[in-house]
């Protein structure tokens, strides 16, 4: 058995995003098909327990091709020059650290290349992160994958993808372990529906503070960051 966080966008209210732990059958493996088997398991529980029908998965596993084309290693935004790059390696490439980066260069590698950079493991601590001129802090802790995530999504190119994410109703990442990592996928495509559902995808985008105070607002861990968790 294992235990993968499923996130519900929400309406009103705060937070903006509930995150409900449910327990399945693990199908251990590699394989995509093993990944396939542990997401139906996952999606079976999160049907019985949330009495929901429209669950997503979005990862590069995904059954679902909005799913695979919703990864962070398949959704692109633009790079601080204007050329269209995955949210995942702007994320990489955007990281601070004690001894180094952002490593911009990383813009131009595939999302798994970008992640295995020798660069993020020697460097230090993550001290922040970068995006052209722009510094973004460590807190709230997955501030700037969320922002790099919505704002990919907020783009004209993307539009389809973004109507056809409202549709459902949580979102899962099968590759996602909260005890490992912080910034999750499933989790930002659920604040995107938040945002978007009360109309407040724009005001939000409109500038860091208006970000942080509105998809935050609840967010009273005053914890020191993780910093190698990212």
């Amino acid at each position: 058995m294992a235990i993968r966080p499923v996130f519900l966008p929400k309406a009103s209210g705060s937070p903006m995003v509930q995150k409900v732990s449910i327990e399945f059958q693990w199908f251990p493996g590699m394989s995509k098909n093993q990944k396939q088997r542990s997401i139906r398991s996952l999606h079976a529980s999160a049907r019985k327990k949330l009495a929901l029908e429209r669950i997503l998965e979005i990862s590069s596993k995904s059954e679902d091709q909005l799913g695979v084309e919703l990864s962070a290693f398949n959704l692109r935004f633009n790079t601080p020059d204007h050329k269209p790059a995955p949210v995942e390696v702007l994320f990489q490439g955007g990281k601070v650290f004690e001894r180094g980066g952002p490593f911009m260069d990383l813009y131009s590698a595939t999302p798994r290349e970008a992640k295995k950079d020798e660069r993020l493991k020697i460097s230090g601590n993550i001290v922040g992160f970068r995006y052209g001129s722009s510094d973004w802090p460590l807190n709230p802790q997955t501030l700037f994958y969320d922002w790099l995530y919505i704002s990919a999504l907020h783009q004209k190119r993307n539009d389809h993808l973004a109507r056809s994410l409202l549709e459902y109703d949580a979102f899962t990442d099968i590759e996602f372990n909260p005890e490992k990592s912080l910034s999750c996928q499933a989790f930002s495509a659920a604040l995107y529906k938040s945002l978007s559902v009360r109309g407040l995808v724009p005001e939000a985008l409109s500038s860091k503070e208006n970000f942080i105070r509105i998809c935050y607002q609840s967010d009273r861990d005053s914890s020191p960051v993780q910093r190698k968790m990212f």
